[in-house]
């Protein structure tokens, strides 16, 4: 992303005022969209979440720090809750 373009998306959510929200919520709301590189996948997207954690953590028991990554990584997806593009 060019500094442009992240210039007035720091601006905008750099404050995280557009809601507050536990991890846990923002994995839900995940569940609320449907994602353009998976269309056709049946399953919620936080259950993608839990695999990739679960999975890193088989790979990697002594990395919980990997762990938590894994649970993390599409959570910045919710923000087309809020009118950014896929």
């Amino acid at each position: 992303v060019s500094p442009r373009v992240a210039r007035p998306q720091s601006a905008q959510y750099g404050s995280c005022s557009q809601r507050r929200m536990s991890v846990m919520e923002a994995l839900e709301l995940l569940d609320q969209l449907v994602d353009e590189s998976d269309p056709d996948v049946d399953f919620p997207n936080s259950f993608h979440a839990f695999q990739t954690a679960e999975g890193i953590r088989r790979a990697h028991p002594d990395k919980d720090w990997f762990h938590l990554v894994g649970l993390l990584h599409d959570l910045g997806k919710v923000l087309v809750l809020f009118g950014e593009p896929q």
